[in-house]
């Protein structure tokens, strides 16, 4: 089992949980503007498959049918990235600038939780979302909104992950299950062994196949 780092921000419990709190700086850190991209953009693209594959069973014209709908769907996919880099910025400046969170973390698995204000402050947002999307009458941005406002944890247990990645530059250790994707951010000599202490736990398949960063022995 990996070993606490001496001067850790990193705290063990009497319940045997490690926990830390962790301030990511929005305007420095893509990581969470990353991530609504990526979202945005399998979203169009099923869309796009979607809709050639019934327009070419129509026309009988795949090759047309998707050439035309990419140009449709990426004007579309432009206007929506534009407004999710304004709406990422305007959620960075009502946070001051930071994405504060905590985490829990035990033998069972880790959790990640939004710390309680910045839980309001989002299921605002989220509200405000919601009614703009019912009063134009826009499904997605109502379903956007009620999406956003519905999680402000996440549980990853390590018994189902399925994959671990590691970005240090960034401070995220990507813990993927089937369904879920967790984000679990640390710094600094925190972040070798938070990693160290995950890949401890995690079945031995996704130990042995992680290649990415590795922590200092």
């Amino acid at each position: 089992m990996a070993q606490q780092p001496f001067q850790s921000a990193i705290s063990l419990g009497q319940d045997g949980k490690y926990r830390w709190v962790y301030e990511m700086n929005l305007y420095t850190n893509p990581t969470i503007l990353i991530l609504l991209v990526k979202i945005f953009f399998w979203i169009f693209f099923g869309l796009w498959v979607c809709t050639t594959l019934f327009d070419s069973c129509d026309t009988g014209h795949f090759a047309e049918s998707a050439l035309n709908n990419g140009k449709f769907m990426g004007i579309i996919l432009l206007v929506f990235m534009v407004l999710v880099l304004i709406g990422y910025y305007v959620y960075a400046l009502i946070n001051g600038g930071k994405y504060c969170v905590l985490f829990e973390m035990d033998q069972q698995g880790v959790m990640h939780k939004q710390m309680p204000k910045q839980v309001k402050k989002s299921q605002i947002i989220s509200a405000l979302t919601v009614m703009a999307g019912m009063m134009s009458r826009n499904p997605t941005t109502v379903g956007v909104g009620i999406l956003s406002s519905a999680r402000s944890e996440m549980y990853s247990s390590f018994n189902s992950v399925k994959s671990v990645k590691a970005n240090p530059g960034r401070h995220v250790i990507k813990v993927n299950e089937t369904f879920e994707h967790n984000q679990v951010y640390a710094d600094g000599a925190d972040f070798d062994f938070v990693l160290k202490f995950i890949l401890a736990h995690v079945p031995p398949k996704v130990s042995s196949a992680y290649k990415g960063y590795r922590p200092i022995a």
